[in-house]
């Protein structure tokens, strides 16, 4: 019945011009009216400005490339569809014998000035011996690393040259989610290739990086496209593609990019004195979850709580404790623990910063005097960097600690789990070995007072239990059952 309607809008869709969709304040839908689709975006405008400005970059590495290696740093697996192809097309199976040339890494890069300045991430550049970068006129220039940051996963090149086509540097503070966006880089080896998508995300962090909130996309990108720009529609670059998740080494409609601003401040820092130096405020922090939040008598869960404050750091200086809650970092909201890192990395080091804290119920502001970043420091801890996740309360066989215990875990107080049974700690998370230094947002000092807390809290009340395990520190929340 719907198909005399359905068909003549289909066939008017195939056949329309593509055009920009409507930008902010045109053609604005009233109230209650459906958004209208304008078209699709033609991008060959912006590839035929910009796309000169991207480059391709190859590395020569001493150790020699098995077949895994022709797809550029990534590879791809051998049940890949494309293996066999892409195994006759750059090379055949074995390692490259000794007179011949060391294997050679695929990536992209850009142009951040028309002196020769290129931007690239730092994995593309890592251990290479020999770093050449391509133009797309088909010049090729040998270039030196500025610098790179593993954290950001950013490199700063520099090729001989002069009025060289560079990029034109957007922000990515004001991309919106569904916002079209174009990549032009080298996947598996071809050069120049353009793909377009959307933004599917913004402030993501992943697994391996906790001080970069990248921008996900649904744009293709594969191995090769490693340090291409990412573009808006009015052709600034807004982001530096840099990883994809990928299940078979190919595209699978997730790919994420660095954002330019965060890329852009690494550059300068990098050509001011070769090195990154980041905020710093020494807490280890987790998520609040929705129990946790009933143990905090939050109305809905935000911000970051600290489980630890490392011995010296700012954190301790400035008065922060574990079971603080921070909601607000230099002005700017924290709604999860993710966003607190890269907010304290951006902040200058030696600079004053603003805390907001929620603690017992109250909303405390505080001052911190930041410091320097160590070269090791992890800033956000989850159940599974501490170990397999155990157990809590009642189920709980508890023992005092002896001095060597507290002198080897190094705690002052607290007691030890020494198993745990079928219960309300068991499904908590609680696992023998822990040691409670907290519950309910009072010190444990030993098993006489653990036992006079419990006595305290009535069934059915949710309560937060500070778990030591390791090294690090981490809350649990707790209901305890009804007699």
């Amino acid at each position: 019945m719907y198909l005399p309607i359905v068909l003549p809008l289909a066939i008017t869709l195939l056949f329309a011009a593509p055009q920009l969709p409507a930008q902010p304040g045109e053609d604005e839908a009233a109230d209650g009216d459906a958004l209208v689709v304008q078209g699709l975006p033609d991008f060959t405008a912006l590839v035929e400005r910009y796309g000169p400005s991207v480059v391709n970059i190859s590395t020569k590495q001493s150790a020699a490339f098995g077949p895994q290696d022709f797809s550029g740093e990534e590879g791809l697996p051998e049940d890949s569809p494309l293996y066999d192809f892409f195994r006759r097309f750059f090379g055949e199976d074995g390692p490259l014998p000794e007179d011949r040339d060391p294997g050679r890494s695929l990536g992209s890069g850009f142009l951040v000035s028309n002196d020769g300045y290129v931007l690239t991430n730092a994995h593309v550049v890592e251990a290479a011996d020999e770093i050449i970068v391509r133009t797309s006129d088909r010049r090729e220039f040998v270039a030196n690393v500025i610098g790179a940051d593993e954290r950001s996963d950013i490199a700063l090149l520099k090729i001989d040259g002069t009025g060289l086509p560079s990029v034109r540097v957007g922000s990515a503070a004001d991309l919106k989610v569904g916002e079209w966006v174009l990549a032009i880089g080298s996947p598996f080896g071809f050069e120049h290739s353009a793909t377009a998508g959307i933004v599917s995300a913004k402030g993501r962090n992943l697994p391996t990086e906790n001080y970069v909130p990248f921008i996900q996309t649904d744009v293709a990108i594969n191995p090769g496209n490693s340090g291409g720009p990412l573009f808006n529609l009015k052709g600034e670059v807004i982001g530096v593609n840099s990883q994809i998740y990928s299940r078979t080494g190919g595209f699978m409609g997730v790919s994420f990019a660095i954002p330019i601003d965060v890329a852009m401040d690494v550059v300068d820092q990098l050509k001011d004195k070769g090195r990154v130096s980041r905020g710093w405020l020494g807490v280890l922090i987790q998520d609040v979850t929705r129990e946790l939040a009933e143990t905090f008598d939050m109305a809905h869960p935000r911000g970051a709580l600290v489980a630890q404050v490392l011995p010296g750091s700012p954190a301790e200086e400035a008065g922060i404790s574990p079971g603080d809650i921070i909601l607000r970092f230099n002005g700017k909201e924290v709604a999860t623990s993710s966003n607190l890192p890269p907010l304290v990395g951006v902040a200058k080091v030696g600079s004053e910063a603003k805390v907001q804290i929620l603690r017992n119920g109250e909303v405390v502001d505080l001052d911190v005097m930041l410091a320097e970043l160590p070269d090791e420091e992890g800033m956000i801890i989850s159940p599974e960097t501490m170990d397999a996740p155990a157990a809590n309360r009642l189920g709980l066989v508890l023992q005092d600690l002896t001095a060597e215990q507290r002198e080897q875990f190094g705690v002052a107080a607290g007691v030890l789990v020494e198993s745990v049974e079928e219960g309300p700690a068991q499904t908590s998370g609680l696992r023998a070995g822990d040691i409670i230094v907290q519950f309910d947002g009072k010190p444990v000092a030993d098993l006489k007072t653990f036992r006079s807390l419990l006595d305290e809290v009535e069934g059915g009340q949710s309560i937060a239990v500070l778990v030591r395990r390791g090294d690090g520190q981490m809350f649990y929340p707790i209901r305890v059952p009804k007699d």
